[in-house]
């Protein structure tokens, strides 16, 4: 009986033991990919792709940083990344809420209708409607500005997915608080903006992550509607070192690490609020 019980916890331990290893493993896998890129910014450009692979340099690098700074005007880029990303995650959390508490808490004729209908506008592909919202800007006059970056998230699929955020986490908020605001004489506004927007921090706070990450990593859009070098945002600035003659991969891995650390901050300081978020968000039907 003894030996029986002792089989049962060391077949527990192992199995334990095996979870961490493979946990540790998959870790690994999906690191290397960035210590391939810190790595490469700070070596020589002879040594980049010398066999085996160095992951620790012999000789740091440093002027591969500075010589991105001083040959490119990337502080132009970084600032217009982090606007047009701060813009359009304020822009997307103040609607997404304001139409998920509509969705959630008003009555009105058609409501789960027209929630389906915009639901459904997710499922087209960003390609089909970019050419005529390409020649929708030009007729305005827009093209090669950051306001088609800024406006189209905001009411496109990044906005209708942050109204299918806040409508589940609002469903889940017990509808006796409402009651009682009204009650005490409250409208519609003011229940919103003092009782229900507090109480959605957690969600708020996985929308703005998820927008921030989305707006900052934006390829697509600028490539269509911007032009001029100074215009450009990170990501399609990073496709400047590479030209017909090649790839100048220290100072495009530099640059990386650089774009990089801006999403490592957001999410070591929110990671636990993004964590409630989901799990709150995503129960309710």
């Amino acid at each position: 009986m003894k030996s029986n019980r002792h089989g049962l916890q060391a077949g527990k331990l192992l199995g334990i033991g095996g979870h961490y290893v493979a946990l540790g493993a998959i870790s690994l896998l999906m690191l290397v990919p960035f210590l391939w890129m810190l790595s490469t910014s700070l070596k020589e450009p002879a040594k980049i792709f010398v066999f085996p692979p160095e992951f620790i340099p012999s000789s740091i690098r440093l002027e591969n940083y500075t010589e991105v700074l001083a040959n490119t005007p990337f502080h132009l880029f970084y600032w217009n990344s982090l606007y047009i990303a701060i813009l359009v995650t304020v822009g997307t959390v103040l609607f997404a809420s304001i139409a998920g508490y509509a969705f959630a808490r008003i009555p009105f004729r058609g409501r789960n209708i027209v929630f389906l209908v915009l639901l459904s506008t997710m499922m087209i592909p960003h390609e089909v409607t970019s050419i005529p919202m390409f020649l929708f800007m030009r007729m305005l006059g827009l093209i090669n500005t950051h306001v088609p970056l800024i406006v189209l998230p905001i009411f496109g699929a990044g906005g209708i997915f942050g109204v299918f955020v806040m409508r589940q986490f609002f469903l889940g908020i017990p509808k006796e608080l409402e009651e009682a605001a009204m009650i005490d004489g409250c409208s519609r506004w003011r229940i919103y903006w003092s009782i229900m927007l507090p109480l959605a921090k957690p969600a708020i706070a996985t929308l703005t992550i998820f927008t921030f990450l989305t707006s900052w990593n934006e390829f697509y859009d600028p490539l269509i509607f911007i032009n001029d070098r100074e215009m450009m945002t990170l990501p399609l600035a990073l496709s400047l070192f590479t030209d017909e003659v090649g790839t100048a991969w220290h100072h495009l891995m530099s640059a990386s690490v650089m774009a990089t650390l801006p999403l490592l901050i957001v999410f070591f300081f929110a990671q636990k609020q993004f964590i409630e978020g989901v799990s709150m968000t995503g129960l309710k039907d």
